[in-house]
């Protein structure tokens, strides 16, 4: 099976690097363009169906037809089938076609990017193998010009078995070499490519494919020295938990805020040394928003477990059922940090009851 996993994720990259292009491009439009309002998510919309198009459409042309084709992934195109929205179609096939034409391949129409788009609609499960796609992970970083990704994984059985991260705007060199400031020059060469296959480690490089380099956790063992990286929005996770937590480990830097599962790639290759994301009560987590991102961070050496200190279970169909949050650190930190992740929610706990 692990010559097939090679050509998999050869497939996984080349079509995780074409819907970044795309993301790229619309990402650029949007920036551009001063008139183009906070609320209006139209960019966003079409970005998301073009990059879920593409990867869809790049994994059935370059994969043996003999493996049923099953991917578990965040959209399907009912919306764009309504009417009124013949506009965004045309505008997704167009981005679509672009990029595709930069291949040689021989343009969609709108009725094969909806068919591609709705091939995302798999339950996944613990049999066969399924792809898992997050067609834009952190769509307000997106928004904002600021960090997502294209998170695309394999899972086997149920088992995630390779995975890749495409992350636009995540600078090439790590910003751990100066900790005093976390932004990267001004002539930084931005974009990303993580990927990881079972048993073979995490490789990062650049989007024309080279510095090709593999990377791994940071080896910090002392939470005085560490950082930790949590969600930018305070609505996706409690940055009062995430406090309280790294106040009882003795964390003295401040949380780097950033969206998307780029976190996991930073992780991977030592930008940081703990990740904590506790979402508010009653939300599910999804297995797109964390399947590539959890391959990249255990090949690179880290651990990734839900609060209770459980090990994830990607095999129950589109959502994770876990005890009251995500957390990542490298092998040294992570019983310190259950143990105060615990804690913390007790404390929180027994403060709201009183």
């Amino acid at each position: 099976a692990s010559m097939s996993y090679d050509e998999q994720l050869g497939a996984a990259k080349k079509a995780a690097l074409l819907a970044a292009r795309l993301c790229q491009k619309v990402q650029k439009s949007l920036l551009q363009s001063d008139v183009q309002s906070k609320s209006d998510k139209s960019p966003v919309t079409v970005a998301d169906y073009g990059s879920q198009a593409l990867v869809s459409f790049i994994l059935r042309n370059e994969l043996p037809s003999m493996i049923p084709f099953s991917l578990v992934a965040e959209e399907d195109s009912g919306d764009l089938r309504r009417e009124g929205s013949g506009e965004t179609l045309h505008r997704v096939t167009e981005y679509v076609n672009d990029i595709l034409a930069g291949e040689g391949a021989a343009p969609l129409s709108e009725n094969d990017v909806l068919e591609a788009i709705d091939s995302g609609k798999s339950e996944g499960g613990s049999e066969g193998q399924h792809w898992v796609l997050d067609p834009i992970d952190g769509t307000k970083g997106f928004l904002r010009g600021d960090q997502y990704a294209i998170a695309l994984a394999l899972l086997d059985q149920g088992k995630v078995v390779l995975g890749v991260l495409a992350c636009p705007n995540l600078p090439l060199s790590s910003p751990s070499v100066s900790k005093n400031d976390p932004r990267p020059p001004p002539d930084e060469k931005l974009g990303c490519l993580f990927s990881a296959r079972l048993g073979d480690g995490t490789y990062m490089q650049s989007f024309d494919g080279s510095l090709l380099t593999k990377v791994r956790v940071s080896r910090i063992d002392n939470a005085e020295d560490a950082s930790f990286f949590e969600s930018f929005e305070a609505a996706h996770s409690s940055h009062e938990l995430s406090g309280l937590i790294a106040k009882k480990l003795g964390v003295k830097a401040k949380p780097v805020r950033m969206d998307s599962q780029a976190k996991y790639g930073a992780l991977s290759r030592g930008d940081g040394e703990m990740y904590m994301r506790f979402p508010h009560e009653g939300y599910r987590e999804k297995i797109w928003d964390h399947a590539a991102g959890y391959i990249v961070v255990a090949e690179a050496g880290g651990l990734v477990t839900d609060a209770g200190g459980n090990p994830l279970d990607f095999s129950r169909g589109r959502y994770l059922d876990l005890e009251s949050g995500i957390v990542v650190a490298n092998e040294k930190l992570m019983p310190n940090l259950l143990r105060s992740v615990k804690a913390s929610i007790r404390e929180l706990a027994s403060s709201s009851t009183l």
